[in-house]
């Protein structure tokens, strides 16, 4: 049986296709409870995210109003001008959000950091399942309505910045993702279920445009309501 590392990787695209690019940028249009929840409800409703390939960075444009843009990076979060003048910034983000719960609210700082180091996931999976020190073990499968879904437990070293150290990812037959399971740390390690869907292929490469994420329970299984996060991709391109 082929490694399920190896075999996601390829029915994305092939690591040696993937390589061959730095950035990959989205439009957005994004929804569910929690930006309301964290007092953010419309600054990243409709936006435009770019993410590094080969170092760990992101940016969305616009952030809110007068033309702002925000940078991510594990170290550094910070609201630009357009023309790359900052506005103000936060060193060390994480920090930042000791204590926090679920209903904390976020500042617009944090919000960046948050959305940041989550699209430059979400737009890296599988393909940083190939990064130094990502470590990554088959687990038992997934049964689902549709057949057996394989899984993958995968462990992110410190110096990558994303929800959890631990996660989950849930592949079909041919090796696509459907679901990605994480607890949200800088949020009270909130789980999370994200499930993915609506495939599109750019330049070779395959990127699920519908996510939705929703509450994940201990049993990992998870209710449709509340939607947690919803994100709408289009116009994927890569650079």
């Amino acid at each position: 049986m082929t490694r399920l590392k190896d075999l996601a990787i390829e029915a994305h695209g092939g690591l040696q296709r993937w390589r061959q690019f730095d950035n990959v940028s989205a439009d957005l249009v994004q929804g569910g409870v929690l930006w309301e929840l964290k007092g953010q409800p419309h600054t990243l409703e409709r936006t435009t995210v770019t993410v590094g390939l080969k170092e760990e960075w992101a940016s969305h444009a616009p952030f809110g109003a007068d033309g702002r843009r925000s940078r991510f990076t594990p170290g550094r979060v910070a609201l630009e001008a357009d023309d790359g003048t900052a506005l103000d910034e936060l060193l060390q983000p994480r920090a930042s959000f000791a204590g926090h719960t679920l209903q904390t609210p976020w500042n617009e700082l944090q919000l960046a950091y948050f959305a940041g180091c989550a699209m430059w996931t979400y737009l890296n999976v599988p393909f940083v399942l190939a990064w130094p020190g990502v470590e990554s073990e088959e687990l038992e499968p997934w049964q689902t309505e549709g057949g057996d879904w394989r899984r993958l437990a995968v462990r992110f070293p410190a110096n990558i910045a994303t929800h959890s150290p631990v996660q989950t990812l849930y592949f079909d037959g041919d090796g696509l993702l459907k679901r990605h399971d994480y607890d949200v740390e800088i949020a009270g390690n909130t789980p999370g279920a994200h499930l993915v869907s609506n495939y599109e292929e750019v330049s070779g490469i395959k990127f699920p445009t519908r996510r939705r994420i929703f509450a994940r329970q201990p049993d990992g299984s998870f209710s449709r309501d509340p939607l947690v996060v919803s994100i709408d991709l289009s116009n994927i391109r890569l650079g």
